[in-house]
């Protein structure tokens, strides 16, 4: 099987190593990808400090048109892509063909922001001192990135890295999961494409155990990182120095109320649920349905989960595929096994076959469960009835998480309620906590990290406002 190269400072290259990309769903190798040297890397980091001032100051549209000519690419190979993305994530192709087209989005908003990245002008003469003055205040890369990306959306949440970067002028140097690189490595190969200069971007599938020395290595002053809490925070602990935005984990609640269209709620929970293998940090994981309506809902939910198209993610219609690896459908069934043994009750699912695990609904889990308490990122949600909106706003921010919740009401007070009294980083009325839209503002607060995503919102956080006095201009 050929070697994918990474790519080192625009160019491609292959080190002493290699790394084998395995199908989660039947284990067969679908790929492989070169290893750098520990010299290599320092080459790709050196050339992204070396050009920083140039990535700065290249025109708007230089940065414009070459993220335009990635979304262009991507949408032109969008099928060859989300093959690529089945083949080592397990994703099924209908998720994979999702994520392509939000990449091609994702990039094609970049380039728009781009075009309208521009600074602004202050008076100053509000005070008399300050007659004849005026403020430019633009915004400047903070300086090269270092973009750590996870292995669930393994093209688009790269793009996430790599398109705000661009578009402000950054350097990046971005570290693919280990078991998902090949998407990163094709991002690569489409910005070769581009008159980006040398040292502009690399991509870099070094092992996790390496990863520290880039997130160390002062020429990478910001460190944007997708993952898992413990690693989120260990790397902001590590270089309290630098500019890190963390992206971290959630388990996602959906409240229900009376006045909710409950074939609407129990279908898009259902599914929301187990896209991904509920492997998506804003999965529907906790599921709190006001008694009144329970009855009627629960049943409508479980079918639902019970309905889904579950097996081979080749097979266009499947709905629900493998997880990453049978190691985490392990731990998915232990998480399960250990909630009925407390006294929980399956109501869906509940069985595992390799790395596959069945979408599963649970009821009556004890609240210090670890299927309620933490991250599951598994297709198992819980269901459990409540008493008024008091009691569920209450449940949803009794949680160590606050990414996304979603909020089934058609009531606009109770939505500006939710908006208000919630701890998370974004509220979804009418909707599961697992819509994004890939222009909007994204993150949480508590352990789901902070800083936010979003085309707008990243390109502000890789940067940071200067401002130029003019002074003796006639206002």
């Amino acid at each position: 099987m050929n070697v994918t190269p990474f790519w080192l400072a625009g160019r491609p290259a292959t080190g002493d190593d290699e790394l084998t990309v395995t199908h989660p769903y039947d284990g067969r190798v679908v790929g492989t990808a070169a290893v750098p040297t520990p010299a290599q890397v320092e080459e790709a980091v050196a050339a992204a400090d070396a050009v920083r001032a140039a990535a700065a100051a290249l025109p708007l549209h230089v940065r414009a048109e070459a993220l335009a000519h990635v979304s262009r690419r991507l949408a032109e190979r969008a099928d060859e892509i989300a093959r690529l993305i089945t083949g080592e994530n397990g994703k099924p192709l209908m998720w994979a063909r999702t994520e392509v087209a939000r990449a091609v989005s994702t990039f094609r908003f970049a380039a728009e922001e781009t075009r309208r990245w521009s600074g602004t002008a202050q008076r100053l003469d509000t005070d008399p001192a300050a007659a004849g003055r005026m403020a430019y205040i633009s915004r400047v890369p903070r300086g090269p990135v270092l973009g750590i990306a996870p292995f669930n959306f393994p093209l688009n949440l790269t793009a996430h890295k790599i398109a705000p970067a661009i578009a402000v002028g950054a350097p990046i140097v971005v570290k693919p999961a280990p078991a998902t690189p090949l998407s990163a490595l094709l991002l690569g190969e489409l910005l070769a494409e581009t008159d980006l200069p040398a040292g502009m971007f690399s991509v870099l599938p070094v092992p996790n155990d390496r990863a520290g020395d880039l997130v160390d290595d002062p020429r990478l002053p910001i460190v944007s990182f997708t993952g898992s809490v413990p690693v989120g925070w260990s790397i902001r602990d590590r270089v309290p120095r630098k500019h890190v935005t963390l992206e971290l984990g959630g388990n996602g609640a959906a409240v229900v109320l009376p006045d909710a269209d409950l074939d609407w709620a129990a279908s898009r929970i259902a599914l929301f649920s187990n896209y991904q293998a509920g492997q998506s940090c804003i999965a529907v994981q906790r599921v709190y349905v006001d008694r009144s309506v329970e009855e009627a809902f629960l049943p409508r939910l479980v079918a639902a989960v019970d309905g889904l198209v579950t097996g081979d993610p080749w097979d266009d219609g499947t709905q629900v595929g493998p997880l990453v690896s049978e190691d985490a459908a392990r731990r998915v069934e232990g998480w399960v096994d250990e909630a009925v043994a407390a006294g929980a009750r399956v109501l869906a699912g509940g069985t595992r076959e390799g790395a596959s695990y069945a979408p599963t609904v649970l009821a009556d889990v004890p609240a210090d469960a670890k299927v309620a308490r933490e991250e599951v990122f598994g297709p198992v949600l819980l269901v459990q009835a409540v008493d008024g909106v008091d009691e569920a706003f209450k449940l949803v921010n009794d949680s160590a998480f606050g990414l996304q919740a979603g909020v089934f009401t058609r009531n606009l007070d109770i939505a500006f309620r939710a908006h208000r009294e919630l701890e998370v980083g974004g509220v979804v009325i009418g909707d599961v906590p697992s819509y994004r839209a890939d222009q909007m503002p994204y993150g949480g607060v508590k352990d789901s990290g902070v800083g936010r995503e979003g085309l707008r919102s990243a390109m502000a956080d890789y940067t940071e406002e200067k401002v130029m006095v003019l002074t003796g201009l006639p206002l």
